[in-house]
């Protein structure tokens, strides 16, 4: 499996506090049959975000885990607006391994009503957004209809793969199971934090969706679509996601589902 929503490096967020924890929590991830990491430290006006210094502790700790898991760097983007303009003047400065993938989160108090327009102009540049998380928004929860004007725009989303089994509550238990019935999700992640409230696990989230969805959901949300993202290859044809406006356009552009998606 490959996780690509892991808070890995240490000493930079609210995850990985040194560089022991972060090495036993690669050790966990790989003993839950983890095997690629994508590093994802939060660009936002709390935490500083410089690629030169997650760089340096990514060495670190491939130093220290010698060869047991493979490393890769992006970040959790906070969608602000000074991010905002920084990613369109450094395409590659944010992305999963300075390709063209990018994991987005939104604040939890607000959602600014042009941001399907922002999404729209990443696409453009070739920045292809992952919203992160949506089942633990509560502004998505009581307003999903905005998740589907984003998946009609081209985005996907990724899931945090313990709200799946339930450890984040009822509510983004339900909700995530909605999101895996209509077919609107593309990656499970751990989003690790640490190694007991949030910790770096696939294998029990993977096991339930294929049991519930099969297993070639499984493998497409754990496996297929996470190497993609990985390695900036071409996004891999999807089910057709139920939404409302599933064949139409949004505020009279061209919907990139046809790209992305294909019949179930």
């Amino acid at each position: 499996m490959i996780d690509i929503h892991h808070h890995l490096l240490f000493g930079l967020d609210d995850g990985s506090k040194d560089i022991e924890t972060s090495v036993a929590m690669a050790e966990m991830a790989a003993a839950d049959g983890i095997t690629h990491i994508v590093c994802t430290p939060h660009a936002n006006a709390r935490y500083r975000f410089d690629p030169a210094v997650n760089q340096e502790k990514v060495e670190q700790l491939r130093a220290r885990l010698d060869g047991i898991i493979t490393l890769g760097l992006g970040c959790d983007f906070h969608l602000s607006f000074e991010n905002i303009e920084d990613a369109h003047r450094n395409l590659s400065k944010y992305t999963i391994n300075g390709k063209q993938y990018l994991l987005v989160e939104f604040a939890d108090f607000s959602i600014p009503p042009q941001m399907t327009d922002v999404f729209y102009e990443f696409l453009l540049a070739g920045i292809q957004p992952i919203i992160t998380h949506p089942e633990r928004n509560t502004i998505i929860q009581k307003n999903p209809h905005r998740l589907d004007e984003w998946l009609e725009r081209g985005c996907l989303v990724q899931v945090t793969a313990s709200s799946v089994t339930g450890r984040f509550g009822r509510i983004a238990e339900n909700f995530a199971h909605s999101l895996l019935r209509q077919n609107k999700v593309h990656f499970l992640a751990t989003d690790a934090h640490n190694l007991d409230s949030r910790p770096p696990i696939m294998k029990e989230a993977f096991h339930f969706v294929s049991k519930r969805y099969g297993a070639e959901t499984a493998e497409r949300l754990c496996i297929a679509n996470p190497k993609a993202a990985f390695f900036g290859e071409e996004f891999p044809p999807q089910p057709m996601p139920e939404t409302k406006e599933t064949s139409s356009s949004v505020s009279g552009k061209r919907s990139l589902l046809g790209r992305l998606f294909r019949p179930s």
